[in-house]
């Protein structure tokens, strides 16, 4: 099992800054599968499940702003595959933090 994090920064091209509708279209993909667990967040998504089927989605999900006519695509991945352990999950490692932290301490609020 292995755990991931991927950013699909589309460039150029675009009447507008925004991205949304792109990943939107991510989303609908990402939803659309059933090999990799995912959670979108505000900076990207989280991953989860074999390294090989987390590559292929990344490649795949990195195509869709070419579909939509960005020329450029700048695609970020981190990935963490453990084999000492028979499965660790991204739900274990928030866990083990917070364990070491006494407790979950961490504020998601909305800054505006």
């Amino acid at each position: 099992m292995a755990t991931a994090d991927f950013t699909i920064i589309p460039l150029g091209g675009g009447e507008s800054a925004s991205v949304s509708e792109i990943l939107a279209e991510v989303k609908r993909r990402l939803g659309a599968q059933d090999k990799v667990v995912f959670e979108m967040h505000g900076m990207g998504t989280h991953l989860q499940g074999d390294a090989a089927d987390i590559f292929a989605l990344v490649q795949e999900m990195s195509q869709v702003p070419f579909e939509s006519g960005r020329p450029r695509v700048y695609t970020i991945l981190k990935l963490d595959e453990r084999r000492d352990r028979p499965e660790q999950t991204l739900a274990d490692k928030v866990r083990a933090v917070d364990e070491w932290a006494g407790g979950r301490v961490d504020r998601v609020h909305d800054v505006r």
